[in-house]
């Protein structure tokens, strides 16, 4: 890229270019490509929020790069800590509208008190636009992306707590936090990218699971990225006539599309995929429901997480009983279904994503459902 294609009147913000982007920027400058390495190490491993703090680049580096660059960054503007030792975080983005967007942290614990799985679940949008009727941060609508550099800048704030509270890195990443991944399928890529990149967090691909409510599209265009990361899909109904009702993607992209979608993914990638499922009481929870869904598992080589809902305030749906839940799962293993209960997390803190973000404005943005 030639110079002049900086020159603009606003500062460049450094955490928009991508890797080769910000090399070919630095490159512009007349600096060696090293200094590309040094910057983006500074951006994405030590969090930098100023060039002044970037001390192996020379004073005067330094100062130019402040005079015609920028560094913007999410910062955390409230936090909520359950009695279950999961944290919600509540991120400031820098832009004028000083949009909120939240991450989780789920700790898990070995019996001795020690850390185990550190997982923390960030958000790929400011709202969504795909309306799905049980969750909170549908009904806030869709306002914007998020930038790469916003999505990593919840995992290096989080990330940070970690190592000082726990003495270890966050051990894995779920996308499934406020907004479609795959709607803002370039950040939450690129983001991917940065988060295993050796000069960055060196997070494992195989640690980090993208989800999606099942842009079919964006799932083929994933399967030919060789990311490494793990792909889950929103399933939460079995049958297109339940999965309308409450998903209002499906009525333009079914099962039958979604199914094509997932056998292109494992057909290029060789990879499972894990289906989530959210249990709604005599809504999605009977024996069945645990059939139909059996057959979809059967799809590709896969794993289904049950999920045990987060009540969200206005919502008609709730959690489904430990008893409609036991014979649900009883159906399900006896079909030969690899799956496992993932037990709420947080109740006590709003941790149904949306929810903490939706106290703080009532503002609605665009949306699917109208």
């Amino acid at each position: 890229m030639k110079k002049e294609e900086y020159t603009d009147v606003q500062k460049a913000d450094l955490k928009n270019f991508t890797k080769d982007e910000l090399s070919d920027y630095l490159g512009s400058l007349g600096l060696a490509s090293y200094r590309a390495d040094q910057v983006f190490q500074w951006l994405y491993q030590k969090g930098a929020a100023s060039f002044e703090e970037m001390t192996n680049l020379s004073k005067d580096l330094r100062a130019q790069l402040s005079e015609i660059a920028t560094i913007k960054k999410a910062v955390e503007y409230n936090r909520q800590e359950s009695k279950d030792g999961t944290i919600k975080f509540l991120f400031q983005l820098d832009d004028l509208n000083s949009y909120k967007v939240e991450a989780v942290l789920i700790p898990d614990f070995f019996d001795d008190g020690e850390a185990n799985r550190l997982t923390v679940c960030v958000s790929s949008q400011v709202g969504c636009m795909f309306g799905c009727s049980f969750c909170a941060t549908g009904k806030m609508g869709y306002f914007r992306n998020l930038t790469h550099g916003e999505i990593v800048d919840q995992v290096q704030a989080i990330n940070e707590l970690c190592e000082e509270r726990f003495g270890k890195k966050i051990t894995n990443i779920v996308y499934m936090g406020m907004g479609e991944p795959l709607h803002n399928y370039k950040a939450v890529v690129e983001s991917a990218r940065i988060i295993s990149d050796p000069l960055s967090l060196e997070l494992s691909p195989r640690r980090i699971t993208i989800s999606t409510v099942g842009l079919t599209k964006q799932i083929k265009k994933l399967a030919d990225e060789d990311l490494g990361t793990k792909l889950a899909i929103s399933l939460h109904a079995a049958n297109d006539e339940k999965r309308n009702t409450i998903m209002p993607i499906n009525e333009s992209l079914n099962l039958e599309k979604l199914e094509e979608a997932v056998k292109i993914y494992f057909k290029k990638t060789e990879q499972p995929v894990t289906y989530e499922y959210l249990l709604f009481d005599e809504f999605n929870d009977t024996p069945d429901d645990a059939r139909k869904l059996a057959k979809i598992a059967r799809w590709v080589p896969s794993k289904v997480n049950i999920i045990m809902y987060n009540n969200v305030s206005g919502v008609t749906l709730k959690r489904a009983r430990e008893e409609r839940l036991d014979l649900f799962m009883r159906e399900l293993i006896s079909h030969n279904v690899t799956a496992t209960v993932r037990q709420s997390r947080g109740d006590d803190i709003d941790a149904g994503c949306g929810q903490l973000a939706i106290r703080e404005g009532s503002e609605r943005g665009k949306s699917m459902a109208g």
